[in-house]
């Protein structure tokens, strides 16, 4: 471990969260247009500058938030549009995505399912942890499966934040600008 990490096993909502500080971030706003998405994440980290390894990570993490805010956050609707403050360092990325939806009402309930989905994956019960492969609700399509938000939690090292609206989202990743090296020199 670097020293940078922390362990983030649930979404916490909380307005006043430091990574919802829109201080010293850029700004961008994006119609919602799913056949846009790959376009406006790379208008976004563009100038990102983590390591070369690291870098196509970021773009995966940043569109799919971008993704769920067009997604289900704005239905996809153009009219509606998706605000995004942003900030990319060499040692740090943060984000906020923020939508015109009504917000991601079932945080709590996630957080549960993911709770006993990491509880499976740490007993390597992998017969029980097949009920919480994907997280479904009545709203989801055959293409959702809570995987996004999965992955953005071991991403996102500093967090995963909502505000209490829900329709806002907060994110932050510090990079160890030092990693050990994992091969020796011949």
């Amino acid at each position: 471990m670097n020293g940078l990490q922390t362990t983030n096993d649930a979404i916490l909502i909380q307005d006043d969260h430091p990574l919802l500080s829109r201080a010293g971030m850029n700004y961008a706003v994006f119609p919602s247009d799913y056949q846009q998405i790959r376009y406006f994440t790379l208008l976004l980290v563009k100038q990102s500058r983590p390591r070369s390894d690291e870098r196509l990570l970021l773009e995966q993490q940043v569109s799919e938030l971008i993704k769920n805010a067009v997604k289900h956050g704005n239905k996809s609707d153009p009219a509606r549009e998706i605000k995004v403050w942003y900030r990319f360092t060499r040692t740090e990325a943060r984000l906020i995505v923020e939508d015109q939806g009504s917000g991601f009402a079932d945080i709590e309930k996630w957080n549960l399912f993911n709770k006993k989905r990491l509880e499976y994956i740490d007993k390597q019960d992998f017969e029980a942890l097949m009920s919480y492969a994907s997280w479904r609700t009545k709203k989801s399509d055959p293409y959702d499966g809570g995987n996004a938000m999965f992955a953005a939690l071991e991403y996102w090292n500093r967090g995963v934040v909502y505000t209490s609206k829900r329709n806002t989202v907060a994110v932050g990743k510090l990079f160890d600008e030092n990693p050990m090296e994992t091969e020796e020199e011949e």
